[in-house]
């Protein structure tokens, strides 16, 4: 009988998993929590004491709970401790849903806008509104926390993402080393 796991990736250990080069590396983020709130947004804002300012697409967040803007009357948010508000629909007109199981979170670090360039045609010196984005073929939640670069992705999907950073800073590394080569052949 065919083994039908060997046309798989493998997922990798995202507790050690490191995608780099010396100015780029990507890994996964574990331990924050994740939810989306749903309807009335000041109204969460008011409960949570969370400011409703969020961020969009290539935007600045900062801080260990913040929001993402991925729809009109939808937010990500992301913190360091669980929420406050509970899950569910709520008197107040919002709904908050927990994700963090649903999500997988991966950090870029260094030179990210060579992976921008590759994944989008979105501009990243230009924000926008929403943060959900089509990134590297698939949907995604991008911004920047600090100088770091945040792409939340379906947990199902992380291992194609994953698969897919390493081979385009493969071929990063090689048009470089190509170049390189061709530089010192054309001066040697």
């Amino acid at each position: 009988m065919r083994n039908l796991a060997e046309k798989w990736a493998v997922v990798p250990d995202w507790n050690t998993a490191v995608i780099g080069r010396p100015d780029l590396a990507i890994r996964s983020l574990q331990g924050l929590h994740q939810s989306y709130v749903s309807g009335d947004l000041a109204a969460w804002s008011d409960v949570s004491g969370i400011a409703l300012q969020p961020v969009g697409a290539f935007g600045v967040a900062s801080g260990d709970a913040y929001a993402v803007r991925v729809a009109r009357d939808r937010l990500l948010v992301v913190s360091a401790s669980p929420s406050a508000v509970a899950p569910g629909w709520h008197e107040g007109g919002f709904a908050v849903t927990t994700v963090s199981a649903g999500l997988q979170i991966f950090e870029v670090e260094g030179a990210w806008s060579e992976i921008v360039a590759r994944a989008t045609p979105l501009d990243p010196g230009a924000t926008s509104a929403s943060a959900a984005m089509a990134f590297a073929g698939i949907d995604a939640v991008v911004y920047r926390h600090g100088e770091m670069l945040r792409v939340h992705v379906d947990r199902g999907l992380a291992t194609y993402f994953w698969t897919w950073a390493a081979a385009v800073i493969g071929n990063i590394v090689g048009a470089a080393s190509k170049s390189q080569m061709e530089t010192l052949e054309s001066t040697g």
